[in-house]
């Protein structure tokens, strides 16, 4: 059902006030007589009718009209000429017919609309996968909220993936919107989704990256689109569960925060290196960071639509200062919160897109993690 359609209980409801109030109208008519004639006003009712309900009720709703309207221009109008009274059923005729008509032509569009909708969500289904995601001992909760009213994805961009040099995540953010910023995002996440498993360093999966979106913008210059570059989070944990191995690579990305024993950090490992699609202005190549994580660590990554909404009075979203107020709800909880405050914060309107992931080992693995470290 397209989303726009009221539910079939709603529309049930309003055939019902629109025949109760065609025959309320055409008795008072009735009892009035013709100076006013306000059954005149019916012919609202099957257009209103046409927008709002099925094909079988806009019907039923359209004949009832034809007749109450003849009934009154037949009967309670006895000083009208015979042809006035024919082209007052004729018109009657064409409002009913019209809205007949024109309730059909909504519903193919609606039809049309639903089909394209399911193809258009299956495909972006495709390209970024639906939350929570699941990475070998790793979990990651979250909410991707477009900008873009209908869209499934915009320009921010995720992933976790387990590889064969352990376990592996991104997040991202393309600079600009619409369809070019989405064909961007979709190039470079597909480059990290391959570069992950094949190369041995952040460094060089962050260099495919480059390389892929810089292949992306010849094309764009030569088709004469903007270019565009993407901002970028990379971390990289390996090793044993007890004994694990962190890597942090920022490509011009804003800071993560690192959740601890109820503490809330922000984090700028790695920071320093420039978005990607414009590494070619520095001299300097990228540098990982290592990290030491815990068993019990949370992360928490987000693109600049969450720290940088704004509510009403023009402040940015307090990131930090929420997340040290909800340290102890669970990850799932953690993110419907998150999410649910950022729209009340921004009253529902976001500016850029919004995606942020809380990502932390599973429980599992975390006592493994714990059990280990407490034997050695």
């Amino acid at each position: 059902m397209p989303a726009n359609r009221p539910p079939a209980s709603g529309r049930h409801a309003t055939v019902l006030l629109i025949l109760v109030i065609a025959a309320v109208t055409t008795m008072d008519a009735v009892d009035i007589g013709p100076e006013l004639h306000q059954s005149a006003f019916l012919g609202i009712a099957p257009l209103y009718a046409a927008l709002r309900c099925s094909y079988r009720q806009t019907l039923l709703v359209a004949a009832v009209y034809l007749v109450c309207l003849t009934y009154v221009d037949t009967y309670t109008v006895p000083d009208w000429a015979l042809a006035s009274r024919i082209v007052a059923v004729f018109g009657a005729v064409l409002v009913a017919s019209f809205s007949v008509v024109l309730c059909r032509t909504r519903l193919q569009r609606e039809a049309l609309h639903a089909r394209t909708s399911l193809v258009a969500d299956t495909v972006q289904r495709t390209m970024l996968r639906e939350l929570p995601l699941s990475a070998g001992p790793v979990e990651a909760y979250g909410f991707y909220v477009s900008a873009q009213e209908g869209a499934r994805v915009g320009g921010d961009i995720y992933e976790a993936i387990d590889t064969p040099h352990g376990l592996r995540l991104m997040i991202g953010d393309v600079q600009g919107k619409g369809m070019p910023a989405i064909g961007a995002g979709m190039e470079v996440l597909a480059s990290f989704r391959e570069a992950a498993h094949y190369e041995d360093s952040l460094e060089s999966v962050a260099e495919r990256m480059e390389q892929t979106l810089a292949r992306y913008n010849t094309r764009s210059a030569e088709q004469g689109t903007d270019e565009r570059f993407v901002t970028a989070l990379l971390m990289e944990v390996r090793g044993a569960v007890g004994a694990a191995q962190g890597r942090v690579l920022s490509c011009g990305h804003i800071p993560y925060y690192l959740v601890r024993d109820g503490k809330v950090y922000e984090r700028r490992e790695g920071e320093g290196g420039l978005p990607l699609g414009l590494g070619m202005l520095s001299g300097e190549p990228r540098r990982s960071v290592r990290v030491h994580p815990e068993p019990k660590d949370w992360v928490v990554l987000c693109t600049d639509g969450v720290t940088e909404a704004r509510g009403k009075d023009g402040e940015f979203y307090p990131l930090a200062e929420r997340l040290a107020g909800w340290t102890d709800l669970e990850p799932a909880e953690l993110a419907g919160t998150l999410r649910a405050d950022l729209e009340r914060f921004t009253g529902g309107e976001l500016l850029d897109d919004a995606t942020a992931l809380v990502v932390r080992r599973t429980p599992a693995a975390a006592q493994l993690s714990m059990a280990r470290a407490a034997a050695a």
